[in-house]
């Protein structure tokens, strides 16, 4: 199975998390509406349906959905 193509980073330690597509930074998301629209405007336009499935969306360190500083 190949990796997910969006990442969602550990918090970092002043809040927030980066979002990469296939390598690419899309953002900091202070919320899972950032991650949202950071995919919304890399093409895909029913992104949240994706954040809760792992063949699209990676969550690396700290929980799903967690925004705050680490």
């Amino acid at each position: 199975m190949a990796p997910a193509p969006i990442t969602v980073h550990p918090p970092s330690g002043s809040g927030g998390r980066r979002v990469t597509a296939r390598g690419h930074i899309l953002g900091l998301a202070h919320s899972d509406a950032d991650v949202i629209e950071f995919l919304r405007r890399a093409g895909l336009e029913d992104a949240d349906g994706l954040l809760d499935d792992p063949a699209w969306v990676r969550w690396r360190g700290g929980r799903a959905h967690h925004y705050e500083a680490a």
